[in-house]
């Protein structure tokens, strides 16, 4: 398999998280929170970077700026975890929230990055696991092909 293939593999799988989360939201009715919607962010920039490498002539740097969201994802989804897992914290109404929904993307694109849910909230299961349990593994996943793909010596 070539790395173009596994870049397209890669960009597939995160755009389609995003659609998972857009299920989560829309018809689950899991509002996001901060660190939520900064994490479709990030899968975004996986997916589009996976794209533009297996697009152009340059599949390791696109593996190489894929990896790196990557690693901010499981940085995000890992403070999400955190926060979780001590009951007295919370990213609630803040500064981080209202930086976020100011952004052009969340007010022309409200639907997808708009922040109204609160971190401490994100308990609900989804197919056994807490939806940020579910993102922290798509991250590392995500974070280990595309080191794959990057390091490998196939064009």
């Amino acid at each position: 398999m070539s790395n173009r293939n596994v870049l397209l593999a890669i960009a597939l799988v995160s755009f389609g998280l995003i659609g998972a989360a857009m299920y989560l939201q829309h018809v689950l009715y899991l509002m996001p929170c901060p660190l939520c919607v900064i994490q479709r962010y990030l899968f975004i920039a996986v997916g589009l970077a996976a794209l533009v490498g297996a697009l152009t002539s340059k599949p390791k740097l696109g593996a190489g700026v894929g990896l790196l969201a990557a690693l901010g994802g499981l940085g995000v989804a890992g403070k999400q975890l955190y926060v979780l897992s001590q009951p007295s914290l919370s990213c609630g109404i803040d500064p981080m929230e209202t930086m976020l929904n100011k952004i052009p993307t969340a007010e022309y694109l409200p639907w997808l990055f708009y922040a109204e849910g609160l971190c401490q909230d994100a308990k609900e299961k989804f197919m056994g696991l807490q939806v940020p349990t579910w993102a922290f593994i798509w991250f590392g996943i995500l974070a280990a092909v595309t080191a794959w793909a990057m390091l490998r010596k196939r064009a």
